[in-house]
């Protein structure tokens, strides 16, 4: 019986190398030039600071292209509220969510059971969802009924067996 698992996972390390990158763009721009501007990582969090809010919204923009540019969803990061610091300075914390929650898992799977599909069913596995079903060609159609919904959080298929 064909199966897949759908997970939702951030590599870390292309994090890592986004937030390095930023960095560096950062220190060698003009119009970041003394004003503090750093983004550290932690954990699983981003924390940022900047001399004003103006420009710690354009560190994130910044950083949201050396997100993108190696291939880390946006979906993943949840945005806290802007801190102000003293001095007028600013900071914010970005946690980077990996994993597929219990409320999105019961609501992925759901959707695939709205699909109506004869013989394909799900069944949440920690933070994954493991799809079955009886032929593959219903697999490959939740496959691209879940890649067009939008769940709000990045998803990817893994573990295609046949």
């Amino acid at each position: 019986m064909p199966t897949f698992d759908v997970v939702s996972e951030v590599n870390m390390q292309e994090v890592k190398n986004a937030v390095d990158q930023a960095n560096r763009e950062a220190n060698t721009r003009f119009d970041f030039k003394d004003t503090g501007s750093n983004i550290e990582i932690s954990d699983q969090e981003l924390h940022l600071t900047s001399s004003s809010e103006d420009r710690l919204k354009a560190l994130e923009q910044v950083l949201e292209e050396k997100l993108v540019k190696r291939g880390v969803s946006l979906k993943s990061l949840e945005r806290q509220s802007i801190v102000e610091g003293s001095r007028g300075s600013a900071r914010r914390t970005i946690k980077i969510v990996a994993g597929i929650s219990s409320d999105k898992a019961k609501e992925i799977n759901r959707y695939i059971k709205d699909l109506g599909l004869k013989g394909v069913n799900g069944s949440i596995q920690g933070d994954s969802v493991r799809v079955s079903g009886k032929k593959r060609d219903d697999l490959q159609a939740v496959i691209a009924g879940l890649k067009e919904h939008d769940f709000n959080i990045p998803l990817q298929f893994n573990n295609f067996r046949d």
